[in-house]
């Protein structure tokens, strides 16, 4: 195995699909900062960056000319999938100037559920034994990403740019929708509206609030938990008032789901209780309201079969000559 991953052969030249799609996305949105540049708060790093991504992912294209073989492919691959932590903040810079839509979402949550979900669940279950495998399905998220991505790469090596192309294209769907949609979740927008409005039903409009402030509700459960503290310190670092609806960490993880079960029925069993786990926790920690997670995985079937088209009628090309 170790042989086959180094041994050099002889490979298409020119981007791979996921560098591919990575480069569009960046030309949208970069345009779009040159049409926002007035209001946004900082456009000129956020267009060197992007220049640096684009010229990073064609140097790393030459060099792969040096020695191509299956592991510096996953090299080209696994770093724009690295991209995506910085793509997913960058968000934020977007829709922080657009107007905060949580009112109606809210409002709408307690039309539909005669309350608040997402306030109901942490409350009625603040156990530890509840509170930390939901918080440790939370984690799970990107190891789940992680596995799947290493499981195709050394057992359906044929389909890893495939597998590549539908994740990175389905995230950049997302974020073009949060990008357009500004919601922040109940963590961000309850902390803004007071304690009493909740419990009251009122969800007023707050404007751009979160262009200024972006406080984030502790996390609800057992404080003194291993995970929840892992999520805790993971969200105050990384986390923004962004990215609401739908919600990704469900729509993302059921498009890994359909991945493991077309590639294995064991690696489906495996990863089936800390997927159950992570969506459920999308609202128990108040990162979700409760239509989020359904969007989310409604909506995950219908990007599997557009970016899978897209990629076998746009993209798809043999790695390997």
């Amino acid at each position: 195995m170790a042989l086959d991953l180094f041994k050099k052969v002889e490979t298409r030249k020119g981007l791979f699909a996921v560098e591919k799609i990575t480069l569009i996305y960046n030309l949208l949105t970069s345009i779009l900062i040159l049409f926002l540049f007035q209001e946004m708060d900082h456009p000129g790093q956020m267009l060197i960056d992007r220049a640096m991504i684009a010229g990073m992912t064609f140097l790393l294209m030459y060099l792969y000319r040096l020695a191509p073989c299956k592991f510096s492919a996953f090299v080209r691959i696994a770093i724009q999938m690295s991209l995506l932590s910085y793509w997913y903040p960058d968000t934020f810079e977007f829709n922080r100037i657009f107007p905060n839509l949580d009112h109606i979402f809210a409002s709408a949550e307690q039309w539909m559920f005669g309350g608040q979900p997402a306030v109901w669940f942490c409350l009625r279950f603040p156990h530890m034994w509840v509170s930390e495998p939901f918080n440790m399905g939370y984690f799970f998220y990107y190891p789940m990403i992680l596995i799947v991505v290493i499981w195709y790469f050394i057992y359906r090596f044929q389909y890893f740019e495939k597998l590549s192309f539908v994740l990175v294209t389905s995230f950049f769907i997302y974020y073009l929708v949060y990008i357009f949609v500004p919601v922040a979740g109940p963590q961000f927008y309850f902390p803004a509206i007071g304690d009493d409005n909740v419990a009251q039903g009122v969800f007023p409009s707050i404007g751009d609030y979160f262009n200024h402030n972006q406080e984030l509700l502790p996390g609800p459960g057992y404080d003194h938990g291993f995970f929840y503290n892992l999520v805790e310190g993971s969200q105050q670092i990384g986390e923004r008032p962004t990215a609401a609806f739908p919600s990704s960490h469900v729509g993302i993880s059921t498009i890994l789901m359909i991945m493991a079960w077309r590639g294995s029925r064991w690696l489906f069993a495996f990863l089936l209780p800390f997927y159950l786990l992570l969506c459920g926790a999308t609202v128990y920690i108040q990162a979700h309201y409760l239509i989020d997670a359904i969007v989310g995985f409604v909506s995950a079937f219908g990007l599997y079969i557009v970016v899978t088209w897209m990629f076998k009628r746009w993209f798809a090309q043999p790695m390997f000559k």
